[in-house]
């Protein structure tokens, strides 16, 4: 009798990190499952068994994990919003990785931040911490990715960027930019996931790529690529957040948190692990410099705003 074809579950298989990972999974001949909370966001022809993802419904998580090989966790929230907190984030983490456990799923691969520390100063790293600890109580094989920023496929943070060179005349860098970014491409972290998914060792690693750049060399290499001449000049951190609640209300969305400032400042974006990706944040910018930029990628609507429908034909 031939083996059966292993079945993964992706938390978010139709957003960014959970989409590389899919695709990985899918290219290596595995069924792959989704849990999200958008599952009207679907392709029909996306080859994806398509589950919620509601932690009130503990039951339903259950038996949408049974069968389960591997979960890819990608779950978090990037910032407070519509009653969800990290603090809540860290509660239906939970939720997930012990439903996991009781429907017998084998092994656990969950996306992390570099530095996740439970004394940190900020929620989203403490948060995380606590995310990473409760997985190791649970008992089920895992492996823990840690990485910083990504960058590749449709990132938001690197083409907004670009679209702010593109259309202002000015771009405001915190202090003399000087903090390094140690940046990985959206496919390189789904191919270490899926190694790490068919690992069997109880392992967390920092997911970097090889280039650790200051801030002010990836705007000014951002810069370069898109042919902006829009003056990038140092303002004192402590505008920094202001000026992105302000541009924030203009475009109805996010841009930069306080708080994500603060520590891509205090350093938390960079790392001296050795690399586990291969693409070089300078080299693909270069590549896709035409196209970076050309629209705004709102966050909101990407993950918060209800979906218009699709106008018909006439």
């Amino acid at each position: 009798m031939p083996d059966e074809t292993q079945t993964d579950a992706v938390t978010g298989a139709f957003s960014y990190s959970g989409a590389a990972i899919a695709r990985e999974l899918l290219a290596a001949g595995h069924d792959v499952r989704t849990l999200t909370g958008h599952p009207q966001r679907a392709p029909a022809d996306s080859g994806i068994d398509v589950h919620p993802l509601d932690f009130s419904d503990v039951e339903g998580l259950r038996r949408s994990l049974e069968g389960v090989h591997t979960l890819y966790n990608t779950y978090w929230v990037r910032f407070a919003r519509d009653g969800v907190d990290h603090q809540k984030a860290v509660a239906n983490s939970r939720i997930l990785f012990d439903a996991a456990a009781q429907a017998g799923v084998r092994r656990i691969v969950h996306v992390s931040i570099t530095h996740a520390d439970p004394a940190s100063p900020y929620p989203y790293f403490r948060g995380k911490a606590a995310v990473e600890q409760h997985l190791a109580a649970t008992g089920v094989s895992h492996a823990i990715a840690r990485p910083a920023i990504l960058f590749g496929g449709n990132g938001v943070l690197v083409n907004n960027i670009a679209w702010l060179l593109r259309r202002l005349p000015v771009f405001a860098i915190g202090g003399r930019g000087e903090y390094r970014v140690r940046a990985i491409h959206i496919d390189d972290l789904a191919r270490l996931c899926a190694r790490l998914g068919a690992s069997g060792d109880n392992v967390t690693l920092d997911a970097v790529g090889p280039q650790s750049l200051t801030f002010r060399e990836m705007v000014t290499v951002i810069r370069a690529a898109v042919g902006s001449r829009a003056l990038v000049f140092s303002v004192p951190g402590s505008l920094v957040p202001p000026l992105s609640a302000a541009l924030g209300l203009v475009l109805r969305d996010v841009l930069l948190t306080g708080e994500e400032y603060r520590a891509m400042a205090d350093g938390l974006a960079d790392s001296d692990a050795p690399s586990t990706g291969e693409t070089a944040f300078t080299d693909w910018v270069a590549r896709h410099g035409a196209e970076l930029g050309r629209r705004y990628a709102n966050e909101l609507d990407l993950h918060f705003r209800p979906i218009q429908p699709l106008a018909k034909a006439s």
